[in-house]
Parts: C-alpha cells; sequence; structure tokens
C-alpha cells in the first residue's frame, strides 16, 4: 500500500508506463523505431502486475522532448522510459529535457546503468543517461540500441517498484525469473493475480 500526495492510499497494480522514443530519422519515418519496442518486449518479460503502455515518438529536440515527458505524466504515467538522445552528439537533447521537466533528479541510475555498460563497451563513459521525478512518475533515460536498453534496464529495474511505491504509484510486481524487485520488508505486500 503506498500514499499518493495527498495522503490517501493508493491500491492500484495497474501500472500506464510512457514509452518515448527520441530519434530524428523515427520521427520522420526514415528510420524504424527499434527502440521503443525493445522497451515493451522487456516490460512483456519483466512485468508481473498489470500494465499498459503510451508511446510517443518525437525528434531530437529539447522542448519536444521536454514537453512528451509532461504529458505523458499527465497523462497518469506511474514510469516513463526514453530511449536515444542520450549520447554527447550536438541534438543528443534527452538527459536536458529530463532535468527541464523532472522537479527532483535520481543521479544513481544513470551511474549504475553506465557501470553496467561499461563491462560490455568502453564508449558506455558517453552515455549522459539519467532518471527523475516528473509529477509522479519515474523518468528513467535509456540509450537507442535495443541490447543496450535490457542491459541498463537489469541493471536498475529492481528499485523500479519501489521507488513508484514512494512517489505514490501503482503496486508493481515482477517475474521473479527476471528480475526480482527490492522493497523492504515493511513495504511487501501480497499481491493479487491480475
Amino acid at each position: 500500500m503506498t500514499s499518493t500526495s495527498d495522503g490517501t492510499q493508493n491500491l492500484s497494480t495497474h501500472a500506464l508506463i510512457g514509452i518515448v522514443t527520441v530519434s530524428d530519422r523515427a520521427s520522420r519515418g526514415d528510420y524504424e523505431d527499434r527502440g521503443g519496442p525493445a522497451i515493451r518486449a522487456y516490460l512483456e518479460r519483466v512485468l508481473a502486475s498489470g500494465w499498459s503502455a503510451q508511446a510517443a515518438l518525437v525528434p531530437d529536440e529539447q522542448d519536444q522532448v521536454a514537453q512528451a515527458i509532461r504529458e505523458l505524466a499527465a497523462a497518469g504515467c506511474c514510469l516513463i522510459l526514453t530511449t536515444g538522445g542520450t549520447g554527447p552528439a550536438l541534438r543528443d537533447v534527452t538527459p536536458e529535457a529530463t532535468e527541464a521537466a523532472c522537479s527532483k533528479m535520481l543521479h544513481g541510475f544513470g551511474e549504475a546503468m553506465r557501470t553496467a555498460s561499461l563491462k560490455a563497451v568502453p564508449t558506455a563513459i558517453l552515455s549522459r543517461q539519467t532518471a527523475g521525478i516528473c509529477d509522479g512518475a519515474l523518468v528513467i533515460n535509456l540509450p537507442g540500441q535495443p541490447k543496450a536498453i535490457a542491459e541498463c534496464l537489469d541493471a536498475v529495474f529492481a528499485a523500479v517498484p519501489y521507488c513508484i511505491d514512494l512517489i505514490g504509484g501503482p503496486y508493481i510486481s515482477t517475474n521473479t525469473e527476471h528480475i526480482e524487485a527490492f522493497r523492504p520488508a515493511s513495504a511487501v505486500r501480497p499481491v493479487a493475480v491480475d
């Protein structure tokens, strides 16, 4: 059971999750979005509780990325995952857009994801992904490559359900064969099967 910002208890177990693909080429239709579907496939494997997704596809424009994050949070998303735009290139502005949209930043997510990615490629230090809170939604930046998306989510997802609890979101359970969500004993509650 979690408390919302107005002090009421949130008993919901259904999560609305936002998926934002940030790509000039994909937003123009020149390139197939592979990041968004990779996030959706990951969530299908990992989440045991009920969820649905709301997707957005935007170009590498800071104001448009920030607006997509804000709109998904306003629509009731408890988790917003972005893919793309996290590198050092001139058009990579997703971290700046995330900071503009969020009231609190959670830098540990980016640190953990980069540490995990460094085991695979030395260029992981070039990634600037971060995370934060936007109007009751946890926002996490992910790279654009599908393989890197799974590696990064594996590095942090155990902490995601409890973070969502703490910000008043629904109680999310995971498929323990893939990821076991960590919660202090006092925060664990029985989960009804959807």
